[in-house]
């Protein structure tokens, strides 16, 4: 939902809003009752989506990894039941914004 990799790692930046989330979230709140499961500082969460106006969507802001119907996330390898392909996803892996980069 936001902008990654456009500066160093500090738990306490609050980066942009990546075009497109808004309508995206507003679109899957319709059919879904939405989380947030977050590593980050749970308050900064809450602010970041207060202040993109994005709080509407989301029924609750977590760091426990609720039991659910799927997640969407950008550092997610999906398992389809055949370890060694798996293997080579997570030694190939590449976060979306790591990997535009290394393709440029």
């Amino acid at each position: 939902m936001n902008e990654y990799g456009k500066e160093k790692f500090d738990e306490n930046y609050i980066p942009e809003i990546k075009e497109g989330a808004y309508e995206f979230l507003e679109k899957l709140s319709q059919n879904a009752e939405l989380y947030l499961f977050t590593t980050r500082n749970l308050m900064l969460a809450a602010k970041w989506l207060i202040n993109n106006n994005l709080d509407k969507f989301f029924k609750d802001i977590t760091n426990v990894k609720l039991p659910s119907y799927l997640y969407i996330d950008d550092r997610t390898i999906c398992f389809k039941g055949d370890y060694n392909k798996t293997f080579d996803e997570i030694e190939n892996f590449k976060v979306y914004w790591k990997a535009s980069l290394s393709s440029k």
